[in-house]
C-alpha cells in the first residue's frame, strides 16, 4: 500500500549498487498522440543503457496495465504500447523496478517476466516503532523508547505518515524551545502531530482512538 517504503527501497538499492536511478515520470512519457509514448520510452531505455542505470517505474499499473479487447482504434494503440514495453523490458540488460499499489491491474505477461516480487506489508507495531525511532534528528532530544512504543502500538500508520509526524513534532519542539535551551521533542508534540496527520488523511479524531489524556491535548492544541 501507499507509504510503505517502495520508492525508498529502490533508491537504496541503486545507492548500494553505485548506479543512477532513472525515475520515469509517467506524465512526461505517456502521450495522447499515436507513437509518441513509444518514442519517449525508447529514449528512456537508451539513455539508461548508456548510463548502466536502474529504471524505476512508480505506479506502474498506469503504464503496464492489462491489455484489453480491441473495440476502437485507441484500444489497438494502447495494446501496442504495452507490447512495446514488454519487448523493451526483456531486451534491457540492466535492472527494471516496477512498483504498484494495484498489483492485480498489471498485465499478466509482465508478471511472468518479473524475476523477483517483493511485498511491502503494512508495518506492525514493532516495525512502526523502529521506523519512527529512526526518523528523529540527532540534534533534538526525544522521549525514551519505553514512552515511544505505546504510541507506535496505538496509532496504525504507515512509514510515510510516521515521517510526517516526526517532522511536524520537530518543528513544534523548535518553536517551543526557550532561548539558550536545546529543543526537546515531547510526547505531547508527537500526539499533536499525529492528530494533524489524522486530519490530513481524513481520519476521525475521537476520544476512543486517542484516549482521554491525548484527546484533551488535541482539544487544546488543534481542535
Amino acid at each position: 500500500s501507499s507509504g510503505t517504503g517502495k520508492t525508498m527501497a529502490a533508491e537504496l538499492l541503486a545507492r548500494e549498487q553505485g548506479v543512477d536511478l532513472y525515475k520515469v515520470d509517467l506524465s512526461a512519457v505517456v502521450s495522447k498522440y499515436v507513437g509518441e509514448t513509444e518514442k519517449n520510452l525508447s529514449r528512456v531505455f537508451s539513455e539508461a543503457e548508456d548510463a548502466n542505470a536502474i529504471i524505476f517505474f512508480d505506479e506502474a499499473d498506469a503504464l503496464f496495465g492489462k491489455r484489453g479487447e480491441v473495440k476502437e482504434a485507441r484500444d489497438r494503440w494502447a495494446n501496442i504500447e504495452v507490447n512495446y514495453l514488454l519487448q523493451r523490458v526483456e531486451e534491457y540488460a540492466g535492472v527494471v523496478i516496477l512498483t504498484s499499489n494495484l498489483r492485480q491491474n498489471i498485465d499478466e505477461a509482465f508478471l511472468r517476466r518479473i524475476h523477483i516480487v517483493v511485498e511491502f506489508p503494512f508495518p506492525d507495531a514493532e516495525a512502526r516503532f523502529a521506523i519512527g525511532r529512526g526518523m528523529f534528528p540527532d540534534a533534538l532530544q526525544r522521549p525514551p523508547d519505553e514512552a515511544l512504543f505505546p504510541l507506535a502500538d496505538r496509532f496504525k500508520l504507515n512509514g510515510g505518515s510516521l515521517k510526517n509526524i516526526v517532522v511536524d513534532a520537530a518543528f513544534r519542539a523548535l518553536a517551543a524551545a526557550e532561548s539558550g535551551q536545546p529543543p526537546q521533542i515531547t510526547i505531547r508534540h508527537l500526539v499533536t502531530a499525529t492528530g494533524r496527520e489524522y486530519q490530513k488523511l481524513g481520519k476521525p479524531i475521537s476520544k476512543g482512538e486517542f484516549g482521554e489524556t491525548y484527546y484533551e491535548w488535541l482539544k487544546e492544541d488543534i481542535l
